[in-house]
């Protein structure tokens, strides 16, 4: 079971990195939760989903399942403070300054992110959240 939850996971990353829409991809990746709920990796890439569909409640909570699951991983911190900035919550700056020593830490992470925060600016162009978190983490 757990290699076809891996073989959907990855199709549907698949799709994602080939263009598809997120809105496309958001119901493979509820699936995916649903199934297994306790890898963050699907909650994480879920609540990106969310936030680029503008959906900013339920990304709040998606954020926050992947954050509960995996705590260290920047991209899920990341998602966590837009969707906070975008739902006007607070705690945005712990998850920041969070991201921020991750990239002192494990300078390998800065281009990853880096190329996560474009693809997300080349998908929505205007999303003010996100820009914040771009200059936020010098990007």
């Amino acid at each position: 079971m757990e290699s076809s939850e891996n073989s959907l996971f990855q199709k549907a990353m698949d799709r994602y990195k080939s263009g598809a829409d997120a809105i496309d991809l958001l119901a493979d990746f509820e699936v995916i939760t649903q199934t297994n709920p306790s890898q963050a990796a699907g909650w994480i890439c879920l609540a990106w989903l969310q936030l680029l569909c503008d959906q900013p409640d339920v990304a709040l909570r998606s954020a926050r399942t992947a954050v509960k699951l995996n705590s260290q991983d920047p991209q899920a911190r990341i998602n966590l403070s837009l969707a906070l900035l975008e739902t006007n919550s607070k705690g945005v700056r712990d998850h920041i300054e969070y991201v921020k020593r991750s990239l002192i830490a494990v300078p390998e992470l800065h281009e990853e992110l880096k190329e996560s925060i474009e693809d997300g600016l080349h998908r929505k162009p205007e999303w003010k959240s996100l820009m914040k978190v771009k200059s936020w983490l010098e990007f």
